[in-house]
């Protein structure tokens, strides 16, 4: 049918999204899918995207400039100036997220430092922001997640209940020797007896 007088052509799918098909131009040196063919404009982009979503380390801003295909020097120079001033902060970011994770998960030390080791904060960073959390914080939270589950247990042979609480503290981090004290303390101010053997693997108890 003959188009309507005046009327261009509809251009195709592919004229309309360059000869690769995916909707960008086949243009030497056109932009790229984030709007700019400059590496260090399109890495800004990229990070305070990131950023506005959520805090990172510089490790995970790394890597995501590294998945985007970013050059390394751009990256590296995008991110020196981000930590200049102050967006990024991987000191910043351990403290956070120690106490945040501490108090909302009930995560002891030893799982934070596995956290924070998977997002590329280093182990100085690490050992201060644990160390800020401090050792009666730690033992009060362990209290805290057996007195919860101590209920749910009553019932249970004496050795299901203590692994069921030492499971429970294991699995958050807590070391085997704090578990068996809050563990111990718990039961026995409930009058039960507790029988040490039964705390010999407490790293294995997952239940």
């Amino acid at each position: 049918m003959a188009s309507r007088k005046g009327r261009a052509p509809r251009a195709s799918r592919t004229e309309r999204a360059g000869s690769d098909g995916r909707g960008a131009p086949d243009v030497p040196g056109a932009a790229d899918h984030d709007g700019t063919a400059d590496p260090e404009a399109r890495a800004r982009q990229i990070c305070l995207r990131l950023l506005t979503l959520a805090p990172r380390t510089r490790a995970q801003l790394a890597g995501a400039l590294r998945d985007r295909g970013v050059p390394d020097d751009a990256a590296h120079a995008v991110l020196d100036r981000f930590a200049d001033v102050g967006l990024i902060d991987d000191a910043a970011f351990a403290r956070a997220w120690v106490e945040s994770r501490h108090y909302s998960r009930g995560l002891a030390g030893r799982a934070l430092r596995a956290e924070l080791r998977q997002r590329g904060v280093g182990d100085d960073q690490i050992r201060d922001a644990i160390e800020d959390l401090g050792p009666d914080a730690e033992v009060a939270t362990a209290r805290r997640l057996v007195d919860r589950k101590l209920m749910s247990t009553r019932g249970l042979p004496p050795e299901a209940r203590i692994r069921r609480l030492a499971g429970t503290l294991a699995r958050k981090g807590y070391p085997p020797g704090l578990a068996f004290r809050v563990v111990r303390e718990a039961l026995e101010t409930e009058g039960a007896e507790v029988d040490e053997s039964c705390l010999d693997d407490l790293d294995n108890y997952t239940e």
